[in-house]
């Protein structure tokens, strides 16, 4: 149980956390088993998802270990955990810029982009700080989502089944299938969309089934082992697509609760007043009365609308180049 939400959640004490773990195991057993199934070889953009996302499940799992088994509530020490995640996010950023194919793509790019890239390059260094910027933003947002039962779980399947489908229209849309597009111009220079969406994909299911056992009242918890790779694996498959700016969109609620403690903590060290009667966001609709089930759904409709604005901006961003 989360410290630092509303007193009712008092009787959620003694539930079972670290729940991450399985979704995390299923989806990599998921995208291993699918690459048995069609043959197909396993690709340098998928596996460094998966890498992304065990390595900031295990800095997770670490704080998850001392809160439980060493009974110290706060868990790994703050710079010990950021720490954890620095090496995870640089490992995975300059591995990214690796491992040039036929066409010399690397698994990420130095230019930046929404749908498509803006046209210049930042530079290896530069977007190592893009990126460690990205992960440990969108890592510690699902991480502060993850308060209420079933929220941050079923967020993140919306998230996922947007980038399954970003993934395979951009495999469609292909540059290594110019000869067969009837506008090559549209195309997308993306490294291996087809393992982005079948990573996506076993993400996707993987919440799914876990969000059976999360859901109010929820009978596990994800703990910080599931929030910050749930977290990771979309910030790296942002990265990996090229529409690290479309994720803000994508991943709205995300986005939208960590704003509410930034700009709690902002306030009060600058006015001594806060904003909202609690943060993250959810705890302040709860202590305006509202249930713990209203506040998980109506988050999901915003989190689902978030979703159908990002995907159909990324459809007219595809089809402005025609």
């Amino acid at each position: 149980m989360r410290d630092d939400g509303p007193r009712t959640h008092g009787s959620k004490k003694g539930t079972p956390t670290m729940g991450g773990i399985a979704f995390i195991l299923a989806t990599i057993i998921a995208y291993l088993l699918a690459k048995i199934i069609t043959g197909e070889d396993i690709r340098y953009s998928g596996v460094l998802v998966l890498f992304l996302m065990a390595g900031m499940g295990l800095v997770g799992f670490l704080d998850d270990y001392i809160k439980i088994v060493k009974q110290r509530s706060l868990g790994l020490r703050a710079k010990a955990k950021m720490a954890g995640q620095l090496i995870v996010g640089i490992a995975f950023a300059v591995l990214s810029l690796q491992f040039p194919n036929s066409m010399n793509y690397t698994p990420a790019s130095t230019r930046l982009s929404f749908v498509e890239d803006f046209g210049w390059s930042i530079g290896p260094v530069l977007f190592c700080v893009w990126a460690l910027f990205m992960i440990l933003a969108m890592s510690n947002g699902v991480n502060l989502t993850d308060g209420l039962d079933g929220l941050a779980t079923g967020a993140s399947v919306m998230v996922f089944g947007a980038y399954t489908f970003i993934g395979l229209w951009q495999f469609q849309e292909s540059c290594a299938n110019a000869d067969n597009l009837t506008n090559p111009s549209a195309c997308f220079e993306v490294r291996d969309p087809l393992d982005l969406a079948v990573v996506a994909a076993a993400l996707m299911g993987a919440c799914f089934g876990f969000l059976w056992w999360n859901t109010s009242p929820a009978k596990i918890f994800m703990g910080d082992t599931g929030s910050l790779a749930l977290g990771g694996a979309l910030a790296g498959l942002a990265i990996l697509s090229r529409t690290e700016f479309l994720l803000a969109i994508l991943g709205g609620l995300f986005v939208m609760i960590t704003m509410s403690v930034v700009i709690q903590v902002g306030s009060f060290k600058m006015t001594g007043k806060r904003v909202f009667r609690m943060a993250p966001l959810q705890h302040h609709f709860e202590l305006k009365g509202w249930s713990e089930v209203l506040v998980v759904v109506r988050f999901w409709i915003i989190q689902g609308m978030c979703v159908i604005v990002g995907l159909g901006l990324f459809y007219a961003g595809w089809a402005a180049k025609k």
